[in-house]
């Protein structure tokens, strides 16, 4: 009966859970972060969504560009209309053309019929130029015009075609780099800049990783139909102190895999294929642990800004010399 009982109590503590994970509302629609660095990209993408000026992305590959692009369309006023995406950097670029701008029939072997460019099938809506930092130079004429007179002109064809459309560029490159190098025009440059989002990677986001783990931990759990109900310590610590280098992309991959591969009810670190780190390496959630790494820290930088002069570093640090001294006992610090 106790055992019974234990078992349904431990069932009830985590439909509990999962209701209360269901409530939670996110800072944006498809968006999970818990983050400062995070939060106010939530903010600017919810001042910039009811306008329609034209925002570039930038963050490294796999940090959520289109995930931020799709949340800019859906708060904005054309969310009924479409979202048209098209990645700049997959489609060769003897073909880009015709997909953005499309074609009149007879324009070239296998213009069977008029087709119309992703550009015209946006009307009304959004066009998102994914990975814009790729398009082809002698393309980025042709589309400047389009942003500026806001009419395209099919491959083939004379008839000037006005589009209504919102503009979203998103790129994991250096556009700034491109320009000097002479692979980006500057003038495109300045048009698709009004307004800048910087998505910082994933290892800059404080507290974000366990977040996002636990929600595709969840997702993968139901679609996989398996019974895993969490991380161990070592995944945990695992998950915190890895660099994510593939950013939130590398995380769900992984995560997934693990969800398919684990013997257990829990995902291990092994599962994940991730080193669990040292005592000296892992964060530690210890707050005395916490405070003394943080005062060692502190004690160390304002020596070295002082060039080791301890009465200057005391005042530095708001504290007396005496104090100082004994801090820098406690951490085996040395004027030296």
């Amino acid at each position: 009966m106790i055992v019974d009982r234990a078992y349904q109590v431990h069932e009830l503590g985590i439909e509990n859970r999962k209701l209360l994970q269901s409530q939670h509302k996110t800072p944006l629609e498809g968006v999970i972060a818990t983050s400062p660095q995070m939060l106010k990209v939530c903010r600017t993408v919810e001042k910039v969504a009811p306008s329609d000026i034209t925002t570039l992305l930038l963050g490294a590959s796999g940090t959520g560009k289109e995930v931020i692009a799709r949340a800019l369309h859906e708060l904005s006023p054309r969310a009924s209309k479409k979202l048209v995406a098209i990645n700049c950097a997959a489609i060769p670029d003897t073909l880009l053309e015709s997909e953005l701008f499309g074609y009149e029939k007879g324009t070239f072997t296998g213009a069977a019929k008029q087709t119309k460019g992703k550009i015209e099938y946006a009307d009304g809506g959004t066009l998102f130029l994914d990975e814009i930092g790729d398009l082809p130079f002698e393309l980025q004429a042709k589309l400047l015009r389009f942003i500026q007179e806001r009419v395209v002109e099919r491959i083939g064809g004379r008839e000037e075609i006005p589009v209504d459309v919102r503009i979203i560029c998103a790129t994991h490159q250096n556009l700034k780099e491109l320009i000097a190098e002479g692979r980006f025009r500057e003038d495109l440059f300045y048009r698709i800049s009004d307004i800048v989002i910087n998505i910082p990677a994933l290892k800059e986001r404080e507290g974000d990783a366990i977040v996002l783990a636990k929600a595709f931990l969840d997702r993968f759990s139901k679609e996989q139909h398996r019974a895993i109900h969490g991380f161990d310590t070592d995944a945990v610590m695992a998950i915190e102190n890895y660099d994510w280098p593939g950013n939130v992309r590398e995380m769900e991959s992984r995560i997934k895999r693990a969800v398919i591969m684990a013997d257990g009810s829990t995902i291990t670190a092994e599962d994940l294929e991730l080193e669990t780190p040292d005592g000296e390496e892992a964060m530690p959630l210890n707050l005395q642990q916490v405070r003394d790494q943080a005062e060692q820290a502190a004690i160390a930088r304002a020596l070295n800004h002082t060039d080791a002069n301890v009465s200057e570093a005391a005042k530095i640090l708001g504290i007396t010399r005496p104090t100082l001294y004994r801090m820098m006992e406690k951490y085996g610090l040395s004027s030296e």
